[in-house]
């Protein structure tokens, strides 16, 4: 199996898509991480929610501490500062929430992105390559059959005629050679063939 052309216009192409396949999937990755870590821009404020309410709960929770100290009215001043101590840690555990649910669409929208466009990449590089490979064993196989250079010779004549008008052309046309089968015409149009399909002799 051969992954590249023998011929050095259609290889160096080849390459070049290659090179410029591999280049667009690194920057879709790289946008991917982008747009994840300014989607994480988002999760701040819930950072500054759950730092806040957590140093809030400590701070209550010391002033808790400390009116359970006075007598006589102890218990009654620590209640309510408890309380408030619970609820601000109510406002950390929402903040953290908060983070949780930013950090999963971030991931998400990450994942998507570099699914989708790697997966355009791929089918716009890569099924076209496999047909270039595909087509290359075929015609590598016909050249090394028994009677395959009649049969290339005979695609070079239905295939594009280009390469054919820069040729001298025989007595009669290539069509009328190849039916008598002259073998140097067949050896010119299978040359032809091959050189069409990036393949040399």
């Amino acid at each position: 199996m051969r992954l590249y052309a023998q011929t050095p216009a259609r290889r160096n192409r080849q390459v070049l898509v290659d090179l410029t396949a591999v280049a667009l999937i690194a920057v879709a990755v790289w946008a991917a991480f982008f747009v994840r870590d300014t989607i994480m821009l988002l999760a701040e404020p819930g950072q500054k929610i759950e730092s806040s309410g957590n140093g809030l709960a400590e701070e209550l929770g010391n002033a808790g501490d400390a009116a359970s100290n006075v007598p006589f009215v102890g218990d009654v001043l620590e209640k309510p500062l408890r309380s408030a101590a619970d609820a601000s840690t109510g406002f950390a555990d929402a903040g953290a929430s908060h983070q949780e649910t930013v950090a999963q669409v971030a991931d998400v929208a990450a994942t998507a992105l570099v699914v989708v466009l790697v997966l355009f990449i791929l089918v716009l590089w890569l099924f076209p390559r496999l047909l270039w490979i595909r087509s290359s064993m075929t015609v590598r196989r016909l050249a090394d059959a028994q009677g395959g250079a009649d049969l290339l010779a005979l695609r070079a004549l239905v295939g594009p005629s280009a390469a054919l008008v820069k040729l001298p052309t025989p007595p009669g046309g290539f069509a009328d050679a190849w039916r008598r089968g002259d073998q140097e015409t067949i050896a010119v149009l299978s040359t032809v063939a091959l050189a069409h399909a990036g393949l040399r002799r």
